[in-house]
């Protein structure tokens, strides 16, 4: 009997309408920015609710940066975000010259601690970046408080979090200063690579979308369109190449059409795992609340390692052999070598995410996985976890 092929950890699902309107784009010739980039701006915004500004940018890293260039974060500020993340939330913090100030999770759901930021403000805290861990809501309302409290920017750091909602409302609707999108390749929705901004505040618009583009007053589509040319431009400030192209956002606009029947899939599959692994030396992931909405980007499961006779990373490669492929989400930043040499961290100073990390393990859930795929992975789980309890 054949082996069936290795499932791995995440998989895009493009079909033929992103596949034609790349090549559409092609053809005609705009393969940068252009009308399409503009049109995936309008359609997003309208998707969150309209009266937002998008602006569309060539990763999520690039919109993080933008985000906090525009709210005016300089070098000597601090900002305030989670350890438990991957390295880019914080990384462009340092862009800037300012210096990251890790707050720890809370062990439930691997969101920041709601509870523990206010302890972190000082008199150089200038932000809070708060980080939806798999898709599942931080406590926005405690983080705004505290920001309007103190005069804080939020920026939220929504890589996940497509179509995550929190309190009835969809992430990017908030009362946040901005928030940032991922459409990487495992992303709910994916361009490739890409990211979206999106701000109520036309201001922090108006500037991102200079400074997307080298801190050119205009954009090349207006420059060499036929319906407006333009030749000249002035540069306002230093900025980025961080503009997203025709050809990404061709596919973005299929994929945005198809995010709430992706959602539901991704649905689908975490309610089987529930079911499945109920019964099992694991803790599941947290739910969202009745007014909140999980995006499911990531279903992670923490080992109960006084329960099991192997370990994490003997799990992920017993899985590995199984044909299934799986992740981790995330080693600490604090443990990392650039963050802890810098501000000089011990595992101990976030001891949350450092008990946290060695258990954890990210299986399969994406919306182009069959029926079969999910009983395989809930087979695997079941097998390897029961032959190895204590």
């Amino acid at each position: 009997m054949t082996e069936p092929p290795f499932l791995p950890f995440a998989q895009p699902d493009i079909g033929e309408e992103e596949i034609a309107e790349v090549v559409d784009s092609l053809r005609s010739g705009w393969i940068t920015t252009g009308p399409k980039t503009r049109r995936f701006e309008a359609d997003f915004a309208d998707y969150l609710g309209g009266g937002l500004y998008a602006v569309a940018v060539n990763s999520a890293t690039a919109g993080l940066h933008l985000a906090l260039e525009a709210a005016g974060i300089r070098s000597g500020d601090e900002v305030i975000t989670t350890p438990y993340t991957f390295t880019a939330t914080a990384e462009v913090i340092r862009y800037l010259g300012a210096d990251p100030v890790f707050v720890d999770i809370d062990p439930g759901t691997f969101n920041i601690d709601a509870d523990k930021i206010e302890a972190a403000i000082t008199d150089r805290t200038r932000a809070i970046i708060p980080v939806h861990f798999a898709g599942l809501p931080c406590e926005m309302d405690k983080i705004l408080s505290i920001a309007r409290n103190h005069d804080l920017h939020v920026i939220e750091d929504a890589a996940h979090s497509l179509p995550t909602k929190y309190q009835h409302k969809t992430i990017g609707t908030l009362e946040s200063d901005i928030s940032v999108f991922s459409f990487y390749a495992t992303k709910t929705i994916t361009t490739g690579e890409g990211g979206m901004v999106v701000t109520w505040n036309k201001e922090f618009a108006e500037r991102m979308r200079v400074m997307r583009l080298h801190g050119i007053s205009q954009d090349v589509f207006d420059r060499y369109s036929s319906t407006r040319p333009s030749w000249y431009y002035e540069v306002e400030a230093p900025g980025f190449k961080y503009n997203m192209t025709d050809i990404s956002a061709a596919i973005g606009l299929h994929q945005l059409n198809k995010v709430d029947v992706f959602h539901t899939r991704r649905t689908w599959i975490a309610e089987q795992y529930n079911k499945a692994f109920s019964d099992l030396p694991i803790k599941l992931p947290s739910l969202a609340s009745p007014d909140d909405q999980h995006a499911w980007h990531l279903y992670v499961i923490q080992l109960k390692q006084e329960k099991l006779s192997i370990t994490r990373d003997e799990f992920i490669s017993q899985m590995a052999q199984s044909g299934i492929g799986t992740s981790v989400h995330f080693i600490p930043l604090h443990l990392q070598p650039y963050w802890r040499d810098r501000y000089g961290y011990s595992p101990d100073d976030f001891p949350v995410s450092n008990k946290v990390y060695p258990t954890v393990v990210s299986l399969p859930i994406y919306p182009k996985m069959t029926d079969e795929d999910v009983a395989r992975v809930i087979n695997a789980v079941k097998t390897i976890l029961t032959e190895n309890s204590r």
